[in-house]
């Protein structure tokens, strides 16, 4: 078997919330991500020098691709080398109508309650806000909308909330620029099926994929109000299969952060099973 394994970083594999992480499952995880049947994916709203901060100071494996700034980038990564997709970037350009996000910037620039983050958090096809924690995104989401459809332009508005900073936060990307895409664009790319695929994720920004036909895993540390928006819209979207929620568990663990992603693994693929209990037990694997 081969398995394109497409995670999210923070409080996915990143243990970075307020839940407790469960001793030994990071290494299990990079056990698993070092297999040569595996192909690993992260899949993130941080740019590339967040990503490369996180797999240093939390020890991650180095992946085989990175889907990053929420979708709008795909890196190709060998080492230290890290190859940007010119492919996806054409595949996404048309939703903007040839325009930038420093153009958007200047229609969106007497919405109230939009806050442009930094610089470093921009990039062509990405444009970011901070929004209060209260605001009202419906009505927010209707006047962006109304501004960037008289331009063409094709946009997804993707709003989440930064937990340690309590903000809430807004991305305005090429319609097509989101998780999901790119990761089909990926599998399509590698000639991966569904049943070869599983996607991990926590909050959300996951949704997209959490709900769609990939298989996908919700990690036990995620809040309820996500746990009862995936149900509802994995019912909704006739994909309650390819939803799971972690519960804990397995090999002992706690099912938070990448022990909910090993434990979702194995739901889809009980093979890996015992890769992984080789590798708690530090046994060789026979095949």
């Amino acid at each position: 078997m081969r398995l394109l394994l497409c995670t999210d970083l923070d409080r996915t594999v990143l243990p970075n919330g307020a839940q407790p992480e469960s001793a030994g499952a990071r290494g299990r995880f990079a056990a698993l991500a070092a297999r040569p049947e595996v192909t690993l994916v992260y899949v993130t709203g941080r740019h590339r020098h967040l990503v490369e901060q996180a797999m240093h100071d939390y020890e991650l494996p180095s992946p085989d691709y990175v889907i990053s700034d929420v979708g709008t980038v795909i890196y190709q990564v060998t080492g230290h080398d890290w190859q940007q997709w010119r492919d996806w970037q054409q595949e996404i350009e048309p939703d903007w109508a040839g325009l930038g996000h420093a153009d958007l910037q200047v229609l969106l620039l007497d919405v109230s309650g939009l806050r442009l983050q930094e610089s470093g958090k921009q990039n062509l096809h990405k444009l970011s806000y901070y929004v209060p924690l209260d605001a009202d995104t419906e009505s927010l989401s209707a006047a962006i909308r109304r501004r960037l459809e008289a331009r063409g332009i094709r946009a997804s508005l993707v709003w989440s909330i930064d937990e340690p900073n309590g903000a809430g936060l807004l991305d305005v990307l090429p319609g097509r620029a989101d998780k999901r895409h790119a990761i089909t664009f990926l599998m399509q790319r590698n000639g991966f099926g569904l049943d070869e695929t599983v996607f991990a994720g926590d909050s959300g920004n996951d949704l997209p994929v959490l709900v769609s036909e990939i298989p996908a895993v919700l990690v036990a540390n995620a809040s309820e109000a996500v746990r009862r928006e995936a149900r509802s819209q994995a019912a909704a979207s006739g994909n309650p299969a390819t939803l799971y929620i972690a519960q804990g568990g397995y090999l002992g663990m706690n099912g938070n952060y990448t022990a909910g992603v090993l434990e979702g693994v194995v739901h889809y693929h009980p093979a890996v099973a015992h890769w992984l209990e080789t590798a708690a037990t530090g046994e060789q694997a026979i095949e």
